[in-house]
């Protein structure tokens, strides 16, 4: 007896129905037809009947007759205003664009739908493509949820990243500003040549060096006068000045008691041992200066820090030993 031959048509209208679906209603299809309005993601009444096969009015004409299954939070109707925005977006769907009044269609504003109210279509509609294509629409909100919720994860390490970044630069711009800083206010802690014609320049960086002092500022120059004691009464007040200079020096008595009497307290000593010129700075900072502070800038110079602390000391020592007052 031979076998029936098994029906394969069933299987094969399913299957074809199913690729056809998959066509339709793929997920990049949905997802354009997806708009966020009030805060929540919603499909068009228009758009969903597309994807139902079935005309915009009789879905809308059913859940009308269902009303009780479709509040508001899942099924409201757009306003002007916000039919307005949507179109001036270009996010309408073609279809709807064709529905439009402007096209001789519609003349009601769209109604739209929540992800819960596309799941009542279901139920209402009772068909298999309105099953499948919610089911599709279902799974189009997930992915699109999990898509913003990844992207907004992304953003929020963007942020935390720029905002370390921004701290960052921050502290560092500070750090070189404290670097700068500090370079502004020692300039002249190594060396500093100058050239000539620099004469305010010079004067300017000697004038800094008699204002650091705190204590006290011995100088040693061979050849002083009052352009010398212009400089020298740059000098903090109760800072007190000794001068080391030849006795054949052109200041006179006369120019370092008029200092005194408005900068006190200036001494001349007389002394012959140093070719150099030294300007000590509260006996602990010594600097070697190429010319006489009267003709600093006159012709190309040097200015050099002497770090040494014994230096330092022996040329105060040698000071000591061999000056006398000048009488």
């Amino acid at each position: 007896m031979a076998k029936d031959k098994p029906d394969w048509s069933e299987f094969s209208d399913k299957e074809n129905k199913q690729q056809s679906l998959d066509v339709v209603i793929s997920q990049n299809v949905i997802q354009n037809m997806v708009y966020v309005l009030r805060g929540q993601q919603v499909m068009m009444d228009s758009d969903l009947a597309m994807l139902y096969k079935v005309e915009t009015r009789a879905l809308n004409q059913a859940v009308k007759r269902n009303i009780a299954r479709f509040p508001e939070k899942f099924c409201f109707q757009i306003s002007n205003e916000e039919y307005e925005n949507l179109k001036s977006q270009l996010v309408i769907s073609s279809l709807e664009k064709e529905k439009d009044e402007n096209y001789g269609g519609r003349r009601t504003l769209p109604y739209v739908f929540s992800e819960q109210g596309i799941a009542m279509l279901s139920a209402v509609l009772r068909s298999d493509t309105a099953i499948q294509v919610s089911i599709r629409i279902m799974e189009t909100f997930v992915e699109m949820r999990r898509y913003m919720a990844n992207s907004a994860l992304m953003f929020e390490k963007i942020n935390e990243v720029e905002f370390k970044q921004i701290e960052y630069q921050k502290k560092t711009e500070e750090r070189f500003e404290q670097v700068f800083d500090y370079i502004a206010e020692h300039d002249e802690a190594k060396q500093k040549i100058f050239f000539d014609g620099q004469i305010y320049d010079a004067f300017s960086l000697l004038v800094k060096l008699v204002g650091s002092a705190e204590k006290s500022i011995f100088l040693v120059d061979n050849y002083v006068d009052v352009g010398t004691l212009n400089i020298l009464a740059k000098k903090k007040a109760n800072v007190s000045v000794c001068i080391y200079t030849m006795k054949q020096t052109t200041l006179t008595k006369a120019d370092a008691a008029n200092f005194n009497k408005q900068y006190p307290k200036l001494e001349v000593r007389h002394t012959g041992v140093f070719h150099d010129r030294f300007l000590i700075i509260d006996s602990d900072r010594a600097y070697h200066i190429g010319a006489s502070l009267k003709d600093a800038g006159k012709k190309c110079f040097a200015i050099s820090l002497l770090e040494s602390k014994g230096i330092i000391k022996d040329i105060l020592q040698r000071l000591t030993l061999k000056s006398e007052r000048y009488s």
